[in-house]
């Protein structure tokens, strides 16, 4: 085997062919591209994670309660204190905040933090070190989100409950937070000591309560979090180190850069299909050279290895400008993504993935291309004076379906590198080949339906631009491959954005309540109730709830299920608050699906309590079971009754434990109240009344909510769109290649219609119907591909429903027809411009 000749032979032949060994470039460079970009982005943030996670923290070890610890709990907390080099405290609840300048109020955290806190990292704030500045219980700190929104300014006075504040400073940002929870659930931060001022801490407030240590060197959290870690489930303490930080965050963006990774991997695959593609094209046109090799002495096996070794070159030179411009892009990376993540985001080279990169450039083209090139070993020398067409039927080559394997094993080997878990690579394994089997099938039923029911009745022009659907060599399948697999990527893109707006908006839809009052204490309700009626707005619900925790299930306690694993219950049921309510009657969004409704007992009767059934399942409850509540040390027998199916998508008061009427009625509580007001102007006027009259009572307007989901969802829209940008450019890509190529092939055709006697602007109408009827039906397939995967992701993930934009799916396909015969037609003027003999006799 001569290499140095067949190196030689390739460099030759590809000389004459650069423009095109371009294009099968830029068919995979965007795709590797995304991948060393984003698996660099992952990289990055996996090592940032790691070296910032103590100011993520802002401590060593973290104790959290969403109640008030017991005694022994709070003994046991004072005894790492005494541990610990440092302590600090903190203390969180919502509530409302008015600005007294412009008399506008909103819903905000409240944080009320010790001194020193936090021991890593720095609070960014203006003025430098304004944490000092908490010392004077008249002063607080607020978000930068705050200030912008109202206007505010540093000096300006604020009120919080029964406490009127100075703004001493603006907070920047501190340790964890981020700007996507800023936006959410803007804070105030001030101490402790002017937290107790505000007067808010009452019975039935959520408080939680946060409890942070820094430990001399000499101790090994993780080996205190092991010793202690009974002690800490038995009082139902939450807790976190710098180690179990970086685990829980690292995991919490796991789905997002594995997801990232997916997109960048599909855009490869595009790009791969496209070099198929080119390369069978190119195949066809060499069928004349190989067989002249052949004739002149070649063996078939040096024939195929000459084109073989120009792809491989073609890959690893892809690969390595992917690589390169991966690695620029990854620097834009952090710009996009810095407001969802809780650590700054550094952009350093990861070597590993530019390695992979180009590995990876590599082995897409060999094994893609190798599809259409080992027909050329069975190319003979006979070649050279008879003429095959591609509708010849060759026998079966066992080595094209080894190759096929080759692709399926890297395919599923590369996804499982990826996702880590067998289940999610079956799933994108079969969402891939289902999508691209049927945009394969759509291209080969539409060339089926032409053939079989040709419209000979048509004007030529248009009979032309069909027949070119189906005849030799024909674009149909890439067009519709590439096109329709964008077109289905922004399309369902687009919906699932669209479908979370419109799932949060229908509480916003006419005739439901758009505004909640809650905290309302007993003596506050009548009141309360009052001013609403007062400016006629209507009481549309008013539920009292009920703060309890789950003590037993059927006689089973926390500590006999951390004694015995084999009882069957989750030590997790036991843990935190549960929000429950008492009624006689179902609500709207409620139903029946276990037991029997009970809604009214007497005063010496069981309780009765019906379990959400979601709810039930995770604490491994039943209908008939006894559960013990501890209602604010009262304890309370109660019987499930029943199990419900609750609409949790309605803008209505929906709970997982509801008792009977008589159950809970003297029990500690507050009320929620939902009315509706007319506009913003209206929320804006109630929600300042509802504040200056009862402090302690806190507003949710749907309007602001929707305007910050509404932000939020752009926000995140544009980072997905940017991600799967790298998908829609590669189909263009490999769109324009197609087309491209196809000039090449269609050149002859075209003289020979000019021989003939067809115009320029007869030949522009073929190619106009030609790309119209293409781009028309690869939108069609692309939107239908989208609708099928937004309607199963509403059912199954978001469990709601899904009515899509008809003007933006209109527009879209518009947009997808208009850019296809635009790209077609633009590609065909140089050959309508030129002189027929000028064409053929470079030809």
């Amino acid at each position: 085997m001569s290499w140095r000749w067949i190196l030689l032979m390739a460099w030759r032949d590809s000389r004459r062919s650069k423009s095109r060994m371009l294009l099968y470039i830029a068919s995979i460079v965007l795709g590797i591209a995304a991948l060393v970009a984003l698996d660099s982005f992952n990289a990055n943030l996996k090592r940032d994670i790691d070296l910032q996670a103590a100011e993520l923290l802002g401590a060593d070890f973290e104790i959290s309660s969403r109640t008030q610890p017991t005694a022994d709990a709070a003994a046991f907390i004072d005894s790492i204190g005494r541990l610990s080099e440092a302590t600090a405290r903190e203390e969180r609840f919502v509530s409302m905040i008015r600005f007294t300048k412009s008399n506008e109020s909103r819903l905000i955290q409240v944080r009320g933090i010790s001194a020193g806190y936090p021991f890593y990292g720095n609070v960014e704030s203006l003025p430098n070190r304004a944490f000092d500045l908490l010392t004077d219980t008249n002063k607080l700190l607020l978000e930068s989100e705050l200030l912008l929104q109202f206007s505010a300014e540093i000096a300006d006075s604020v009120q919080i409950g029964q406490q009127t504040f100075r703004i001493a400073g603006n907070i920047l940002k501190m340790p964890g937070r981020t700007s996507f929870a800023t936006n959410m659930a803007p804070a105030a931060v001030m101490s402790l000591d002017a937290m107790k001022a505000t007067g808010l801490k009452q019975v039935g407030s959520r408080v939680e309560y946060f409890y942070y240590f820094k430990f001399p060197a000499g101790i090994s959290v993780d080996a205190f979090v092991k010793d202690n870690e009974e002690r800490l489930e038995k009082w139902q303490l939450g807790f976190a180190s710098i180690q179990s930080t970086k685990e829980n965050t690292g995991r919490s963006f796991a789905d997002v850069t594995r997801f990232m990774q997916l997109v960048g991997f599909t855009a490869l695959l595009l790009g791969a299909i496209g070099v198929s593609s080119a390369v069978h094209v190119y195949v066809q046109e060499k069928m004349v050279t190989v067989a002249t090799l052949r004739c002149l002495g070649a063996t078939s096996r040096k024939a195929f290895l000459i084109f073989f070794v120009q792809f491989a070159g073609i890959g690893l030179f892809a690969g390595i400008i992917g690589a390169l411009l991966g690695t620029g892009i990854q620097y834009f990376l952090p710009i996009v993504m810095q407001d969802f993540l809780p650590v700054e985001l550094s952009s350093a080279i990861s070597w590993f993935s530019i390695a992979q990169g180009i590995l990876l450039g590599f082995i897409i083209a060999v094994l893609f291309a190798l599809l259409p090139l080992i027909s050329l070993r069975r190319i003979s020398p006979l070649n050279t004076l008879r003429v095959v067409s591609d509708s010849d039927k060759a026998p079966a080559d066992p080595w094209r379906w080894f190759v096929v394997a080759l692709i399926i094993v890297f395919l599923i080997g590369f996804s499982r590198l990826q996702l880590d878990d067998w289940v999610q690579t079956a799933y994108f394994v079969a969402g891939i080949a289902i999508t691209f089997s049927i945009l394969y099938a759509v291209a080969q039923l539409l060339m089926w339906i032409v053939r079989r029911f040709f419209p000979a009745s048509m004007p030529y022009v248009w009979r032309q631009g069909l027949s070119n659907l189906f005849r030799p060599r024909n674009q149909t399948t890439i067009v519709i491959l590439s096109v329709g697999f964008g077109t289905a990527l922004i399309a369902t893109l687009f919906f699932v954005q669209d479908m979370l707006l419109q799932r949060v908006d229908r509480g916003n839809s006419s005739g439901q309540a758009n505004m909640v009052l809650f905290d309302i204490q007993p003596a506050q309700r009548a009141a309360v109730k009052s001013l609403i009626e007062r400016e006629k707005l209507p009481v549309m619900e008013e539920v009292p709830i009920v703060t309890l925790q789950l003590a037993a299930i059927n006689g089973h306690a926390l500590n006999d299920v951390l004694a015995d694993s084999t009882l069957g219950y989750s030590a997790r049921a036991f843990r935190g608050e549960v929000r429950a309510t008492y009624r006689d009657a179902l609500a709207e969004s409620e139903k029946i699906t276990a037991g029997e409704w009970i809604g009214q007992v007497g005063a010496n009767d069981t309780a009765q309590v019906s379990l959400e059934e979601g709810y039930a399942q995770r604490i491994h409850a039943k209908v008939g079971d006894v559960l013990l509540l501890n209602v604010q040390g009262l304890l309370l027998p109660a019987k499930v009754s029943s199990l419900r199916q609750v609409d949790w998508n309605r803008f209505q008061t929906n709970f997982r434990m509801v008792l009977a009427k008589g159950s809970l009625d003297d029990a500690p509580q507050f009320y929620v109240l939902m009315t509706r007001a007319a506009d913003k102007e209206q929320s804006a006027n109630i929600q300042r009344l509802v504040v200056n009259d009862f402090p302690n009572v806190s507003v949710i307007d749907i309007h602001a909510l929707l305007q910050v989901l509404d932000d939020l969802l752009n926000k995140i829209g544009f980072v997905i769109t940017f991600i799967g940008s790298f998908s829609i450019l590669t189909g263009l890509v490999v769109l324009v290649a197609s087309l491209l190529i196809s000039k090449y092939q269609r050149l002859r055709e075209n003289i020979l219609l000019r021989t003939l006697g067809a115009s320029k602007k007869q030949i522009a109408q073929i190619v106009f119907a030609e790309y119209l009827f293409l781009g028309l039906f690869a939108a069609l397939s692309g939107v239908m591909i989208a609708l099928v995967a937004a309607n199963t992701l509403a059912i199954f993930i978001f469990e709601t429903s899904f009515a899509p934009a008809l003007g933006f799916v209109l527009l879209l396909i518009a947009f997808v027809v208009l850019l296809t015969v635009i790209i077609g037609v633009l590609n065909s003027l140089s050959a309508l411009n030129r002189p027929a003999l000028e064409v053929l006799r470079k030809e």
